[in-house]
């Protein structure tokens, strides 16, 4: 995996013309005709779009890339939500592709629609028949990607509440699995497989960052447990609770002054002196050394 990812990397940077510039406003563009078509003509008028293995084996191979451009959501009352959910496609694909650059999104939107495609054609090649509209769970791994790179964005939900696009993330993710798991139900395999297919597309792109992230908390957990950080972080509270017995942090061992009664005055530790002994501005470089 992490040499795919390596490839696709090298890839982007041997082609930077690769791909269609801003790729996501085609796909926007042409999701919200395909749906004014709907609403006007019927379901009827753009049905010859969907995946139908049926009518690919007749010949209808055009069929393998236009069932992309139909909504999952074509109902007549559901256009509030499909220009919500258009523009927000069209908004992470258009920062996927200024922080990738357009060769590497081409390729991350292209893999994914590749992969439903081959689960399709799969599937319908054992089953007999395979019948999908839209590319929905492929856009919407476009915002796993988003929160990867952005975590701490903050989208407003109702145009009100501010969440964090990690907290979105996560809930994008209950959205997978109830996917999964309501296509189980229904015994729909294929709409069971299609959004483990789109994540597995999301693996292969973010296989070094997610390994790396892991390494990172472990080996963070790991320091935190260890003997020498816990004997460190006991030494700091014992240190911390005789400051606040003695009211004071630094003690001149000739005058007698403290940081609490001059915190004006400037304290030192001696490096001559045998032990760890504190002594103000005045007797720093005036005081006989400790010898034990």
């Amino acid at each position: 995996m992490k040499k795919l990812n390596a490839a696709v990397d090298r890839f982007a940077r041997q082609h930077p013309r690769f791909g269609i510039p801003n790729l996501m406003l085609w796909i926007v563009g042409c999701n919200a005709l395909v749906y004014l078509l709907t609403v006007f003509a019927g379901y009827g008028a753009v049905s010859f779009l969907a995946f139908d293995w049926a009518a690919i084996k007749s010949g209808e191979l055009w069929r393998l890339v236009t069932f992309i451009f139909m909504p999952g959501y074509v109902t007549k009352d559901s256009i509030l939500w499909l220009v919500l959910f258009l523009y927000f496609y069209y908004m992470i694909g258009s920062a996927l592709e200024r922080e990738w650059g357009t060769a590497k999104f081409n390729l991350y939107y292209l893999s994914g629609v590749v992969l439903t495609i081959l689960t399709g054609v799969i599937f319908g090649l054992v089953n007999g028949n395979a019948y999908m509209t839209g590319a929905d769970y492929v856009n919407l791994s476009l915002f796993f990607a988003f929160a990867v790179l952005y975590p701490e964005t903050r989208f407003l939900i109702m145009f009100i509440i501010p969440v964090k696009v990690k907290w979105l993330a996560i809930a994008d993710g209950v959205f997978f699995a109830l996917g999964v798991l309501g296509s189980l139900l229904r015994l729909d395999i294929l709409g069971a497989l299609t959004p483990v297919v789109a994540l597995l597309n999301f693996f292969v792109f973010f296989w070094t960052a997610i390994t790396d992230e892991i390494s990172y908390r472990r080996g963070r957990a790991r320091h935190q447990t260890s003997h020498q950080t816990i004997q460190f972080k006991s030494a700091v509270r014992q240190q911390k609770k005789k400051e606040a017995e003695r009211g004071y942090r630094h003690k001149c061992e000739v005058c007698g002054r403290t940081d609490t009664d001059y915190p004006d005055l400037e304290f030192r530790y001696c490096s001559r002196c045998a032990g760890y002994h504190c002594f103000c501005q005045d007797h720093i470089f005036n005081h006989e050394h400790f010898t034990q």
